[in-house]
């Protein structure tokens, strides 16, 4: 009875890059170095210390940065308050009228109000398009007088306290690829002064007297 051939199998294709640094780092031959070995397990140990301390930095940085965030709210909640103005004159229109533009543009018009003191000063504020002269409109003023902006919405303080966390976990990142990135540079000047050393040895054996 004959048995019918194989069929051809396809090559195999290239090792992984996981295959490819174990060869290189774990198995023993003679072209490993001992400063290829330092390098790959300096780039695993720094993933994982990386990993590990990021989210940490990122939740302690964040918390902080939220915590101070909510004492600044909690001061600018104590020290601000509202007031009725009265323009003075008329906001410019808008040259849309009627648009989703409009409804989020403000126009800075002088106004007038009282405040606590019982003072009548004068400032600008940031008003709707179109209003006209003597509408009255609600604004914020300081401890000292001045029109300033509404002390900050939670929304404000979550959305800084995470932009904190998030620029502490990239500095994480970041200080683990210098520290990569430094090994690797001195790792590669020891392998330049190893070969020097070697050639100097070697070199005589190559040149010919003449």
């Amino acid at each position: 009875m004959t048995v019918p051939p194989r069929p051809p199998q396809p090559p195999p294709g290239p090792p992984s890059r996981l295959a490819l640094w174990r060869m290189r780092t774990l198995r023993r031959n003679s072209l490993r170095r001992r400063t290829d070995v330092i390098r790959a397990w300096t780039g695993v140990v720094l993933l994982l210390v990386v990993s590990a301390v990021a989210p940490v930095a990122a939740f302690l940085v964040g918390d902080a940065a939220t915590r101070h965030y909510e004492d600044t709210a909690r001061h600018q909640r104590e020290t601000r308050y509202q007031a009725t103005a009265t323009l003075t004159r008329d906001a410019p229109r808008h040259p849309e009228p009627g648009s989703e533009e409009e409804k989020e543009t403000r126009y800075p018009v002088e106004v007038r109000f009282v405040t606590r003191e019982g003072r009548t000063r004068t400032a600008r504020a940031e008003v709707r398009p179109g209003l006209p002269a003597g509408s009255k409109v609600r604004i914020w003023v300081g401890a000292d007088g001045e029109t300033t902006e509404p002390p900050m919405s939670r929304a404000q303080i979550r959305s800084r306290g995470m932009g904190w966390g998030l620029i502490a976990a990239v500095g994480v990142a970041l200080g683990g690829a210098a520290a990569h990135a430094a090994t690797v540079l001195a790792l590669h000047r020891r392998n330049l002064a190893a070969w020097d050393a070697a050639w100097a040895k070697t070199a005589p054996r190559w040149t010919t007297p003449t």
